[in-house]
């Protein structure tokens, strides 16, 4: 059985918020803390990863990105487990329609991932996040992220890449 825990996500584009996939519209998104409200909202259907039993696990915080203004429909979730010293990114995942060729939404792996970089400034982590990796999907998060391999499959985003992605993503704390 694969790992649940290596990242298979792939960074569609980097958008200043989301943006969507047809009329290239951009939406302004909130990162908020998963509910017990979401949670009995969330459909298996629409997501590869067992959320329910993520949000159960007293180490880990679950993240859900949405439209401002609509709080209801989550567009991604993000698993982070806070390491003393960085953030792990535990899972990752788009709502099954921004999954695919047919997404609605261009950016949402890219808003969450900056998110955990602002989180790892906020704590004073310097911004470092790191993650384990589906070894095809190494070289893309070098190219679309600028992380770097650590050893074996296990990833790092050091405070220069994840300046770049705050600034893009949270440009009221640049």
């Amino acid at each position: 059985m694969a790992n649940p825990q290596t990242f298979d996500i792939e960074i569609d584009k980097l958008t200043r918020s989301i943006e969507n996939a047809i009329s290239g519209d951009s939406f302004k998104t909130e990162i908020l803390e998963l509910t017990s409200e979401d949670l009995k909202r969330i459909k298996k259907s629409e997501w590869l990863f067992d959320w329910k039993y993520e949000a159960k696990q007293a180490d880990k915080t679950v993240y859900k990105l949405v439209i401002e203004e609509n709080s209801r429909i989550i567009q991604g979730l993000i698993s982070i487990q806070d390491r003393g010293d960085h953030i792990f990114m535990a899972l990752i995942e788009s709502n099954k329609f921004n999954r695919g060729a047919d997404k609605l939404y261009l950016g949402v792996p890219g808003n969450l991932i900056a998110f955990a970089c602002k989180l790892s400034f906020d704590k004073g982590y310097a911004g470092y996040i790191s993650f384990e990796s589906k070894t095809k999907l190494k070289e893309h998060y070098q190219k679309s992220l600028g992380a770097h391999v650590l050893f074996g499959n296990v990833m790092v985003i050091d405070t220069k890449a994840a300046r770049k992605l705050v600034n893009q993503y949270f440009p009221e704390n640049s």
